[in-house]
């Protein structure tokens, strides 16, 4: 007889079955009445835990298994004979009765190998050990008795399948409860060790355990998929969708955030590393797997950094921070919760103005436009007159630059061209749009080519935002803007100054209830949509309301911004080599503002003109003098951009060292002019230079008295504890400065208690790592040290403790912290909110300052050599001496060659130019407008002398290029040009149109091209410049007495060696028709091959050839037509076919 192997052994080699076993009936063997005990107790282990689940005190950690020695059932136990599952099935390699021998061992354990084998009929007893049981299985198979084989059962069977199809229904599928423990967590390598090391358990029992570890207490568990977040990132969630299009920085202790979807926004635009997870918001089951959210961080001190390069990406962004600070929420009700926090700032690239630096570059400008200046742009539209072929629409708008608190409005009637809206968009230059209900196609293609790429825009891609506008949008508008305006007054937060600063006279109401009905919808909407940002406050100030329309300018389209590179050059679309480059000498980013307004807007009014003419001039003769040097002082001791600075302070959103640099400046200013009473005081002639000098002393008191609040060594620093000088501290301030105190002095008086508790002579306290009031101990002497006092840090040598009462101390002196800093931003936004209702006299103060940048400016462009006084007449005309090009003059190293033109309404106002091609033909008519716009923008201009009446608009149509984003082709926009020139041209317009008629067949542009200047000529009677290569237009010049004047820009012809003809530009104009344009000259230089130019040389000699045979054939019909009828009308075309010849 063997003895039986220790029993735990016999434990430790228990193995679970397959889960594939369990779907697969063996035969059951007729149980015997020990194994009815086990039967049974299986199955009411089945039938009480019915869904594979265990109790907690049989979870995996508290023992898997039930230990052998306990029975798994008490025999007392009641139970259905007629019900009774078959045991566990057989091992293979086993007989039946081996299985029942090995099932009915009292212990519940594995049976020796001597009861094994005694069940077997006519089997001999084999000499096994316990050391060699364990391979007993792996052996060739015993011979089995096949006649319990036959005997199973039949209710065993129906149980075994009802049991199976419940298993199933469960679980899903059969190979499914392993992938499911696997994705919530149940199958780790140690679960799946011990279930290796059980692998003959019966499967109920196994499966039991494995499914319950997410009921236990103790164990891990699979967790629902909303307890994976974070009781923060349930914060983030909740204000991500309230503003899903916005990117959202979260504050989170010493960093800041990025969630999700825009952590891989900002990962991609900042260049920084994006951890990866979780990318949605909505909790979709796709990313149920991952228990975290992607994220991105960057550091506090460089947040700003990193929301300038979002913004400017065309990101809204808005900032989460935390609403409480750690010490006061230590004290307070919910120290256990996390931490409270809320969006506190939104920014756009057009309401970004938190920027310290102040943007120093422009933001991106129009192609041909003004550098974008920051304005946000609310649109409208309505169709007054249906939608007819012409589809013409009446269009509001309002834009506003929060920078400088600039605001501009506009309502007009717009062609299906849309070519008022595109030249007031390339003025204004938006960064960003807010568009209010539905607009038109053609509105909607133009703000998409002019906002939607990165290089045809506004330098960058400006963003668009839409509002609803309902049917009742014009009355709510109405009541919302007097509401808006009702309270400010009500609550007397627009000092009367405000209220009565409009340039028309009545209150401040009046003036926002003149508007029309688009553009109080757009203001009404621009107030709504700054309010988010807290920026509604730009419209306090009326004063600065101005209309686009207003006819005190000359109106440049977007056409002749284009054409004559008023703001870009036409090459790269940079600055260098525009118009404004040209001019501006300025030394402050508010005078170089000015200045770009000015180029943009030539005066009309001749009075204007002629003070800021009379300006420049005094500035120019007296530059030597210690009156204009003082100017000069002043405008280099200006470094901060004090626009932008003072609307900061207005918004309450400027830092302390900023407000220090910006009274400081102020006050500088004031001073230099300190002794300057009244405008007569000023020293100059002019009244403009004296108003100017004199409004910037006015407020001098203003900023002495501000400034003598404020302690400037801890402004420079942003102490803002130490901002306000003693006896301007808050009462708030004073209370917690004293506690901080009484605290302080609480923890040295406590040096002595802790000195006689531990028994020494003297205890001082170290900082180590940033923590104060340590007690510092040496590691042998630690006999006398309280149990209370809590250890904070050590080294070998030493241990640096706390005592409980300085804990609470310092807790104490914390929340006096805490509530100090909020009282020292209460008092700061206060200042600011003082300073803010200053804010016009402090702008009045900063725009003299502009006014005089930019006079300057003019001034040293004014004594340049070759320079010249504009002179203006009432007349309607243009009579320039030896006038040049200002931009190529300044970039060639080669002398201009100087022109004249003389054009008037009453003789001469048109001229038609001719010329080879690379004369100078578009060079000459451009200096012409240049200087015609130089002079009405007060400036001196580059010619010999200069006689100008002085023009409404300037109108060109220069150079080729389709339009694909509005569907037309090179002619299309051609002639499209040309018709909304026809429209709106004056009498006092200059026109110019170069190559008309060029992008159709010869015959056609030709009809069109005379038509035109027939038309332009003799009913519409503008000053007009018309290029053309069409020398048959020669002809009109006839039917005109003195209108119309044929001129050309001059070459000389020489033949070479070769046998070919040199042409030699001259670049002067000369009267007359030029009866060639020297294409192949213009081929050659272009370097074609010369086989080319050949061949086109015979082609080109040919095709004059039959040219000249056909006229002369002409020629000889009319000659012959005249003898016979002796017709004077014969006579006239006889001239006109030999000038063609």
């Amino acid at each position: 007889m063997v003895s039986q192997p220790p029993l735990s052994q016999s434990t430790s080699q228990k193995k679970q079955q397959s889960i594939s076993n369990f779907f697969s009936s063996k035969p059951a063997p007729t149980p015997s009445k020990p194994a009815i005990k086990s039967e049974e107790s299986g199955k009411n282990g089945l039938e009480e835990n019915d869904n594979l689940f265990v109790s907690d005190d049989e979870g995996p950690n508290n023992g898997l298994r039930r230990n052998s020695r306990t029975p798994k059932r008490a025999l007392e136990e009641e139970e259905d004979e007629d019900d009774t599952p078959p045991y566990k099935r057989a091992k293979p390699g086993l007989e039946d009765g081996e299985e029942d021998g090995l099932q009915s061992h009292p212990q519940g354990g594995r049976a020796s190998l001597q009861s094994v084998s005694s069940n077997v009929a006519g089997a001999k007893k084999p000499k096994i050990t316990g050391r060699t049981s364990k391979y007993m299985f792996s052996s060739s198979p015993l011979p089995q008795d096949e006649n319990h084989e036959s005997e199973e059962d039949e209710e065993s069977r129906r149980y075994k399948e009802r049991m199976h199809q419940k298993f199933v229904k469960k679980l899903g599928r059969p190979e499914s409860i392993a992938e499911l423990q696997r994705r919530n967590h149940i199958i780790s390598e140690d679960t799946q060790e011990d279930q290796d090391a059980a692998e003959d358990e019966e499967p109920e029992e196994a499966l039991e355990p494995a499914a319950s570890k997410g009921k236990g207490r103790k164990g891990p568990g699979p967790k629902k998929a909303k307890d994976k977040l974070t009781p923060m990132e349930r914060q983030v969630i909740d204000i991500k969708r309230k503003n899903m299009d916005t990117l959202l920085v979260v504050e989170v202790g010493y960093k800041f955030k990025f969630f999700g979807e825009d952590a891989r926004t900002a990962a991609k635009e900042l260049s920084i590393v994006c951890i990866p997870g979780k990318m949605r918001f909505d909790e979709h089951p796709s990313e149920a797997h991952l228990d975290r959210f992607a994220s991105a961080s960057v550091p506090v001190h460089r947040l700003h950094v990193h929301v300038k390069r979002l913004v400017s990406a065309g990101h809204k962004v808005g900032v989460v921070r935390q609403l409480e600070t750690a010490a006061l929420k230590a004290a307070g009700d919910n120290r256990n919760k996390t931490f409270e926090r809320g969006l506190t700032n939104l920014y756009t690239k057009g309401t970004y103005i938190d920027d310290q630096e102040g943007l120093e570059a422009p933001v991106a400008a129009p192609e041909g436009g003004a550098p974008a200046t920051g304005h946000l742009l609310c649109l409208t539209e309505t169709s007054p007159k249906g939608w007819g072929s012409d589809e013409k629409v009446q269009i509001g708008l309002v834009a506003v630059q929060p920078a400088t608190g600039d605001i501009i409005y506009d309502d007009f009637e717009d062609s299906w061209m849309r070519s008022e809206l595109e030249t007031r968009l390339l003025h204004i230059a938006p960064c960003e749009f807010v568009i209010v209900g539905d607009v038109s196609k053609a509105t909607e293609k133009l703000v998409q080519h002019l906002s939607g790429s990165k290089t045809n825009v506004f330098g960058d891609r400006a963003r668009v935002e839409r509002v609803d506008k309902p049917r009742t949008m014009a009355a709510q508008s109405y009541s919302h803007i007097t509401k808006f305006y009702a309270d400010k007054m009500a609550s007397d937060q627009l000092s009367s100054s405000q209220v009565e600063s409009s340039q028309e006279t009545g209150t401040l109401l009046d003036k926002v209830h003149k508007l029309s009905e688009n553009a109080t919808i757009c203001l009404s909407a621009m107030i709504t949509h700054l309010t988010d940002y807290g920026l509604q406050h730009v419209f306090d100030l009326t004063k600065y309301f101005q209309s686009f329309s207003a006819r005190s300018h000359m109106l440049l389209n977007g056409n002749t911004l284009t054409s004559l590179e008023i703001y870009r050059n036409g090459t790269d679309y940079s600055e260098h080599g525009s118009l404004f480059w040209t001019l501006d000498r300025t030394q402050t980013r508010m005078g170089q503002r000015l200045l770009r307004k000015w180029v943009g807007r030539p005066l009309l009014d001749r009075q204007r003109l002629n003070e800021r003419v009379a300006a420049v001039e005094e500035l120019k003769d007296t530059q030597q003098t210690a009156a204009v040097d003082r100017i000069k002082r002043l405008m280099g001791k200006v470094r901060a951009d004090l626009e932008k600075s003072l609307i900061r302070i207005y918004y309450r959103k400027c830092t302390r060292p900023e407000l220090l640099s910006v009274l400081q400046t102020l006050q500088t200013i004031a001073q230099e002019y300190a002794h300057v009473v009244s405008a007569a005081d000023a020293g100059f002639e002019t009244e403009i230079l004296n108003e100017a000098i004199s409004s910037l002393p006015k407020i001098a008191d203003e900023v002495v008295s501000f400034l003598d609040r404020i302690n400037a060594q801890a402004a420079k620093q942003d102490d803002k504890y130490s901002f306000f000088r003693d006896e301007y501290e808050t009462d708030d301030i004073t209370n917690h400065k004293c506690g901080i105190a009484a605290v302080e002095h609480d923890l040295d008086e406590f040096k002595a208690v802790a000195a006689e508790k531990l028994k020494k002579k003297r205890v001082d306290y170290v900082t180590v790592a940033g923590i104060e009031y340590l007690i510092e101990l040496d590691n042998t002497m630690l006999k006398n040290l309280p149990a209370s006092w809590a250890k904070i840090s050590g080294t070998k040598k030493v241990s640096r403790y706390h005592a409980p009462e300085v804990i609470k101390l310092i807790r104490e002196r914390d929340q006096h912290k805490e509530a100090l800093a909020n009282a020292c931003d209460a008092a700061f936004i206060e200042l600011l909110a003082e300073i803010g209702s200053k804010y016009q006299a402090f702008r009045d103060c900063i725009q003299s300052l502009s006014l005089l940048d930019c006079l300057l400016s003019l001034a040293d462009i004014a004594s340049q050599p070759g320079y010249c006084k504009p002179e203006f007449t009432d007349d309607n005309g243009i009579d320039i001496e030896g006038g040049r090009h200002p931009m190529v003059e300044q970039l060639l190293l080669d002398a201009f060659v100087p022109n004249d033109v003389h054009l008037s309404s009453d003789e001469t106002r048109a001229l038609l130019i001719t010329g080879p091609n690379m004369g100078g033909k578009s060079s000459y008519v451009r200096s012409v407008a240049l200087i015609c716009i130089m002079a009405q923008i007060g400036s001196y201009v580059p010619a010999t002398s200069a006689n100008l009446g002085l023009l409404d608009a300037v109108f060109t149509r220069m150079g080729a290029f389709d339009n694909m984003m509005k569907g037309e082709s090179t002619f299309m926009v051609e002639l499209s040009e040309t018709s909304d020139i026809l429209k709106q041209a004056t009498p006092r317009s200059l026109i110019i149109l170069d190559e008309l008629g060029r992008g159709t067949s010869t015959h056609d542009g030709v009809a069109i091209a005379q038509a035109v200047l027939h038309h332009v000529v003799s009913k519409l009677k503008s000053l007009t410049l018309f290029i053309t290569h069409y020398q048959s237009l020669a002809r009109i010049a006839d039917k005109f007495s003195r209108e119309l004047k044929n001129v050309h820009m001059r070459f000389t012809e020489q033949d070479s060696k070769a046998g070919e003809k040199d042409v030699t530009f001259l670049y002067e104009v000369g009267a007359g028709v030029a009866h060639r344009s020297y294409g192949l000259n213009v081929a050659k230089l272009a370097g074609l091959p010369k086989s080319l130019l050949d061949e086109a040389g015979r082609r080109s000699k040919q095709m004059e050839e039959e040219e000249s045979r056909r006229r002369m054939g002409h020629l000889s019909r009319i000659v012959g037509e005249m003898v016979g009828e002796g017709e004077a009308e014969g006579l006239e075309r006889m001239l006109a076919a030999v000038e063609q010849m």
